[in-house]
């Protein structure tokens, strides 16, 4: 039987630990390594450190480290929220990573590649990486259960959460839910009860490619959301294209080898309403400027030098059409997305050709595959 998780934070010793999340836990307490300092990954360590456990985040700003360490705050990302007491910051990566018990990585995906080789030799095999990152490799296509291997090497246990989970909801410590998917249901189950406490509901699943398309695809339907914002067409146009942009990520993860209930749960359509209809949402800011007449390099360079954090919508949205395309999967609202963001047409022109476009039939998705030959 699964372990309470108020029992899990009285296990002090090393058989107890060795129990909860495999044979590499060795010392006495648990601790949790955080990598990522941005508002999500302040979001994660928080989360943990709340129930219990010591947490520490690796950062690579000095001055983040300093004031985590002192204030008990981050200087640069939701200063507004007093941390955990056991909740510490370095920049030291072996520091970080001496003697713990697994890793929530909260590093943006485009980077990912590149940060963990780099830690490679300094993170163990055994200990769990649970991560946090969304979207697609703007090159390779690759999505996190296939870019941590590959660049650390080697096989490594893995689990991915996903959800409607904003960082500053967390923080306030309101009711928030999330699925936690692995290959192994009996790790997905544990891990999620470690994230799992008054205010947040962690899910178990074995879905890792349902998951993960979920978390990468909702970015870029939520840029069009925004779109529609951005030019005051109303909340009829924004459920228009959230609606029908959630049936083209139901059909690619599908194609994928995604489970349809999961895109119907909390890391499909859940993710996609939030990031689509929540104010919050850094993908769908990015869309109403957009929308607003601004150009994409224009909101980007902004939001840099505002430390508003990473849209990775733009950075998936032509990785999405590539699959789609390798899949054979029809995404008209994708490759709308896709034709704005490289400046091929403006956005009152692509909603044009949407409402233009040719209506089929509202059927199951299954019979949509059975159409295409492919199901």
């Amino acid at each position: 039987s699964l372990t309470d998780l108020g029992e899990m934070k009285r296990m002090k010793s090393s058989s107890s630990m060795t129990n909860l999340l495999g044979a590499h836990q060795e010392s006495a307490e648990m601790k949790v390594t955080v990598f990522g300092s941005g508002s999500f990954g302040m979001a994660m360590a928080t989360l943990v450190a709340r129930n219990g456990f010591d947490v520490v985040v690796l950062t690579r700003r000095e001055e983040v480290a300093e004031g985590i360490n002192k204030d008990r705050r981050n200087p640069t990302h939701l200063k507004e929220f007093l941390l955990p007491e056991n909740l510490k910051a370095t920049t030291d990566a072996v520091e970080a990573l001496r003697g713990t018990s697994f890793i929530v990585h909260c590093i943006p995906l485009q980077s990912t590649k590149s940060f963990l080789e780099s830690m490679k030799d300094k993170i163990e095999p055994g200990v769990p990486i649970v991560s946090t990152s969304k979207g697609l490799h703007t090159e390779t296509l690759e999505m996190m259960h296939e870019i941590i291997p590959n660049a650390l090497g080697r096989p490594q246990p893995v689990a991915f959460l996903s959800g409607p989970t904003f960082a500053q909801d967390i923080m306030a410590n309101t009711p928030s839910g999330a699925v936690l998917a692995s290959e192994d249901i009996m790790m997905s189950r544990k891990l999620a009860h470690l994230f799992s406490g008054p205010t947040m509901r962690v899910y178990p699943s074995e879905d890792v490619i349902g998951v993960q398309v979920g978390g990468a695809l909702k970015n870029v339907i939520a840029i069009l959301a925004g779109v529609a914002e951005g030019l005051g067409l109303g909340i009829n146009a924004v459920a228009l294209l959230v609606t029908r942009g959630c049936r083209e990520m139901n059909r690619l993860a599908v194609a994928m080898g995604g489970q349809e209930h999961t895109m119907n749960g909390l890391a499909g359509i859940g993710d996609l309403m939030l990031t689509c209809l929540g104010g919050l949402s850094r993908n769908k800011r990015v869309g109403i400027e957009l929308g607003r007449g601004k150009n994409l390099e224009q909101v980007l360079k902004e939001r840099a030098e505002s430390l508003q954090g990473v849209a990775e919508g733009v950075a998936t949205t032509p990785a999405a059409v590539k699959l789609a395309t390798r899949y054979r999967i029809p995404t008209p609202i994708m490759f709308m997305a896709n034709r704005l963001l490289k400046g091929e047409d403006d956005a009152a022109n692509l909603l044009k050709d949407m409402m233009e476009a040719p209506m089929l039939d509202d059927v199951s998705l299954e019979m949509e595959f059975q159409a295409m030959k492919y199901w």
